[in-house]
């Protein structure tokens, strides 16, 4: 590669994307130039941030942007078109693990990469941490000496197949979650053991993701690598976070916790018998103090942008372009020859799988033709919507771009609609023949002016839509997260405004500046505009670690926002469902607003007392001292400015942090009133269906 400038290109733009740019920061003398994605607004916030030019073909990047490297971040069962394409074009090629779907189709990418005298990598990213190097030297220096037996974990929640998004490629088949996940921990055996063989499989817990089946949420994997006998586990259900590597040798033991980047050694000693217990345990005390100043130190000078994630990345990244610019062959631990093996055995062991079960058939129903579009009717809130108005009778489309239909039991009920947000004349199309016009979605950004094009500006081209196609009524979903609740001595209603937003977080103000626009359209154009603002929503089919309760550490530990005494706005995702349904048929309500909120039952520390008593499990609880929160983003916001050089950033708003808390209560009388809704006002009969429904663990 040119010593001067190495021109990168990403094909993918997804959730992995911004890792592997973060990381290539790092790389000296590399630049981002080119992002391919079908979607060109999902790659565009990326390629503003690093100057970048947008393709939604990806011959058309690698004819146009003589690129010396690319990374392939689409879904696996495209990357070896994708990145056989790249490497025929004269780049160097860094695959997201998993490298392939399959052995043949790994080894296709290999011989391609030798055909074209090319580097090929994949991103076994967690092999570059920096404890996982001190392990091997440790290996090599025979301090553990030859191994007998490795447990190898990965034992990390796994929330979309409880709550969603149900459309990703992982959650498509059994298989497909262990080529999503197994490289972690078969990279792991390959690396140190060698070659897995003797496999066997046992899976259990499985969890039914809709419209797809029955998927297990527990493999255990026996195996042997040369001499040692191997145990691989998955565990995703919700718990305690283990992710390690644990090996019992000849001379020592070891476990690597390469969630937490940390490395402790087991050795006898030859002290007597009375020494011996206090100092193996002050060795142990004194490595865990070791390890943790050591990555205390490190996350405190980078701002976080060193966590044990971010390094595995930029380790992995760094030794793909140094093997690229000194024209020798990349690292064993990523190279094309050790994921062939590491797809070979995770192929292996996908044929040991059960074969899928709990796939419902089709609901015989008759029902009239469709007369509700949902748009975001695959998330949390939009799934209990689409069952409800199927329950009453009516017939639904759901406009969605995910290829996964969570409503395949209820057959012909449902039009499942693959149409683009910013498509106007396809979604005009869509809503021929509707009333009611739900729209749902949300979007997920890092910057006001992403918002501004793919939340504000789609929800525009939707009310566009909607008036063009005459439909009855257009019901919106802002957020009660617009107001400003953070005076316990205000109550606030619909009447009340939601005051400057310039200093708010990011998604409160889009949402408040869509209901502005359509509000707008509304008064300008008849835009039979109806809003609702949904409170913190829990129910079946929702998470866990809600954000509107606090800042969750794993799924046993929460610091709340405030001291969570005082009673929050929680409502059940049926009832929001039932009330978004009357807010189709009220007549003379357009151009109102609506809170959706339950009635005044608990507050954070009544909901985990209720958790505690429904399912048996104390989640520790936290105070969150708000000042101190504002205090630490004011500190992260200046260093941010002044030693990283960010720009773009939303300065620190003590009204932000506040309104997390939702200190001021809450009015639901309008709804009640106008809409005949009725929320679920028994704290027993809350609990039952906000936590005590069985997938709120996963088990």
């Amino acid at each position: 590669m040119a010593p001067d400038l190495i021109r990168v290109g990403f094909v993918g733009a997804g959730y992995i994307a911004p890792w592997h740019a973060e990381a290539l920061a790092g790389v000296p003398g590399a630049k981002l130039v080119a992002i391919c994605d079908p979607a060109p607004g999902a790659a565009s916030g990326l390629a503003a941030a690093h100057g970048a030019a947008v393709y939604t073909a990806l011959d058309t990047m690698l004819a146009e942007a003589r690129l010396d490297a690319v990374h392939i971040l689409t879904p696996p069962h495209l990357h070896r078109d994708h990145a056989v394409a790249a490497l025929r074009a004269g780049a160097h090629v860094l695959v997201e693990k998993p490298f392939a779907t399959s052995r043949e189709e790994a080894e296709e990418i290999v011989a391609a990469a030798d055909a074209a005298g090319r580097v090929v990598a994949v991103n076994h990213n967690f092999l570059a941490l920096p404890s996982y190097a001190r392990l091997r030297k440790a290996m090599a220096d025979g301090l553990i000496g030859r191994v007998d037996r490795a447990d190898i974990r990965w034992h990390f929640p796994l929330a979309p197949l409880r709550s969603g998004p149900f459309g990703l490629w992982m959650l498509r088949t059994p298989g497909n979650l262990l080529l999503e996940l197994g490289p972690h921990l078969f990279a792991f055996a390959e690396d140190l053991l060698g070659p897995l063989h003797d496999i066997s499989l046992r899976t259990a817990k499985p969890i039914t993701v809709p419209g797809v089946g029955d998927l297990p949420q527990s493999w255990t994997v026996q195996a042997r690598a040369g001499a040692a006998e191997v145990t691989l586990s998955l565990s995703l259900v919700e718990g305690v976070e283990d992710r390690s590597v644990a090996l019992r040798g000849v001379a020592g033991a070891a476990r690597l916790d390469f969630g937490a980047d940390t490395l402790m050694l087991m050795r006898p000693n030859a002290s007597d018998i009375v020494v011996n217990p206090l100092r193996a345990e002050l060795a142990l005390a004194g490595q865990h103090l070791i390890e943790g100043l050591r990555n205390g130190t490190r996350q405190l000078g980078s701002l976080n942008r060193k966590s044990p994630y971010a390094l595995g990345f930029r380790g992995a990244v760094a030794e793909f372009y140094g093997a690229a610019s000194d024209g020798r062959a990349v690292d064993a631990r990523f190279s094309g020859a050790a994921a062939v093996r590491v797809i070979g055995a995770i192929g292996q062991t996908i044929a040991l799988a059960p074969p899928m079960t709990g796939i419902a058939p089709p609901a015989a129903v008759s029902l009239p033709p469709p007369t509700a579009l949902v748009i975001g009717g695959t998330g949390f809130v939009g799934r209990a919507l689409v069952r409800a108005l199927v329950a009453s009778g009516q017939g639904v489309r759901v406009a969605s771009r995910s290829r996964a239909n969570p409503f395949a039991d209820l057959g012909a009920a449902v039009q499942m609609l693959p149409v683009a947000m910013t498509d106007v004349p396809g979604l005009t199309a869509a809503m021929a023949g509707i009333a009611t016009v739900y729209h749902l979605a949300r979007a997920e950004e890092a910057t006001w002016e992403a918002y501004l094009r793919n939340d504000v500006a789609v929800t525009e081209g939707i009310a566009e839509a909607a008036l063009a196609a005459g439909v009855r009524r257009f019901v919106y979903t802002g957020t009660i997260a617009s107001y400003d609740a953070s005076d316990p001595h205000r109550t606030i209603t619909e009447d009340t405004p939601f005051g400057p937003m310039e200093a708010r977080n990011l998604y409160a103000r889009s949402k408040a500046e869509c209901e502005a626009r359509l509000l707008a359209l509304h008064r300008s154009r008849g835009l039979p505009l109806v809003i609702s603002r949904p409170g913190i929503v829990v129910g079946a089919g929702g998470p866990l670690q809600h954000w509107g309760i606090g800042r969750w550490h794993g799924a046993g530990a929460v610091r709340i926002w405030g001291d969570g005494r005082h009673i929050l706005p929680f409502v059940l995702n049926e009832d929001v469902a039932a009330g978004l349904m009357r807010m189709a048929e009220v007549p003379g309500i357009e151009g109102q607003s609506f809170n959706l909120i339950g009635e005044p039952l608990m507050s954070a520390r009544d909901y985990f007392n209720w958790v505690r008593r429904v399912t048996g499990t104390q989640i520790r609880v936290a105070p969150g001292r708000l000042w101190v929160f504002v205090l630490g983003d004011r500190v992260k916001y200046a260093l941010k400015r002044l030693a990283l050089r960010k720009t773009g950033l939303t300065p620190p708003s003590r009204v932000d942090w506040y309104s997390r808390a939702h200190l001021s209560p809450f009015r639901n009388a309008r709804a009640k009133e106008t809409l005949g809704w009725h929320p679920e006002s028994d704290p027993a009969g809350f609990a039952a269906r906000a936590v005590g429904h069985i997938s709120f663990f996963g088990f």
